[in-house]
């Protein structure tokens, strides 16, 4: 018999609570969808909440600069426009195919039917690249941070940043004015952030060092200083140090997406120019989907959101228009 829950079809079920799943969730209430949005995480906003709630974000369009909560917040404020819910602190376990326009979503907590489904879990289940010294043991001095809840904890402090993508140099960037000083120690010679950040980094007064690696950390218990090791030259140097923070990428797991009978290529949904995935009515949307020129960034997780829900709302209603017109044109 099926539950009070079960009796419910919604029009689309949004796996994932992060921007693109937040957005979605918006644009859902925009097309007159009845929509709710699922994510095993305590609060929405996905890895923005969870890791950079203080870290700019330069990518957005609108916004010369935004931090990770800020953003957040207003897309929670946009949401918050429609009547679209909101289940939180669930895990999506199974996705099933009952028929056409009529998919069955199992969670740890409920059961919900839906006519469509888009999938906007980001990278899916993820946790920090530890740092590891030669010998494989990792580092358990205290000091040692792999997220930044609160920029001002670093004040006065002689901070050493590990990594060469956006957010070992965002943050570098961002402590310059906090910390008493600021190095960054990339392991290549080149950096894989943005080259006006680059830009930015060389011309600040953060110590860059590259081609670099850490190969000692002095401390008993608490960490007070790096030894690293020039790699072209050979030479080492000793760096006063408060406080690591490591920028070494996440490591990602799809979890149980892995199972639902997807296209999968390299860790990521293959999806198609509607955000359709290998199953017809399931949709993708945001880092967790791949394509030919795929760009894994928050402006372009947003923009692929309402390509989702248009072709989501088709699948649903097949006489609605894939497009009802700009957005200006719609009323409040």
């Amino acid at each position: 018999m099926l539950t009070s829950q079960e009796k419910e079809v919604l029009d689309l079920i949004i796996i994932g609570g992060g921007p693109t799943g937040m957005f979605a969730g918006f644009y859902a209430g925009m097309r007159k969808m009845s929509a709710v949005v699922i994510d095993s995480m305590p609060q929405l906003g996905g890895q923005l909440a969870a890791l950079y709630p203080e870290k700019h974000i330069f990518d957005v369009a609108g916004f010369p600069k935004v931090t990770g909560q800020e953003l957040v917040n207003q897309l929670e404020r946009q949401l918050k426009a429609f009547p679209i819910a909101v289940r939180l602190e669930e895990k999506v376990l199974q996705v099933i195919k009952e028929e056409e326009r009529l998919f069955r979503i199992v969670t740890n907590k409920e059961v919900y039917l839906g006519r469509s489904v888009i999938i906007a879990g980001g990278v899916g289940a993820f946790e920090p690249r530890r740092l590891e010294l030669p010998g494989g043991r990792e580092v358990p001095h205290k000091g040692v941070h792999y997220y930044i809840n609160d920029i001002e904890s670093f004040r006065g402090q002689d901070v050493i940043v590990l990594g060469g993508g956006d957010s070992a140099v965002d943050w570098s960037l961002m402590l310059e004015g906090v910390a008493a000083s600021v190095s960054l120690i990339h392991r290549r010679d080149k950096f894989r952030a943005h080259e006006h950040s680059v830009d930015k980094l060389m011309k600040s007064t953060v110590n860059v060092l590259v081609s670099t690696d850490v190969v000692k950390v002095t401390g008993d218990g608490r960490l007070e200083a790096l030894t690293v090791l020039n790699k072209p030259s050979g030479e080492t140097q000793e760096l006063k140090c408060d406080s690591l923070i490591v920028n070494y990428c996440f490591i990602s797991s799809l979890g149980p997406v892995a199972e639902w009978g997807l296209d999968i290529e390299n860790n990521s949904i293959r999806v198609d120019s509607r955000m359709e995935t290998s199953i017809p009515g399931i949709f993708a949307a945001g880092d967790i989907t791949t394509y030919p020129g795929k760009l894994k960034l928050i402006a372009v997780g947003l923009g692929e959101a309402p390509t989702a829900v248009n072709n989501a709302k088709v699948y649903t209603d097949p006489t609605a228009k894939l497009s009802p017109g700009h957005s200006s044109h719609m009323k409040f």
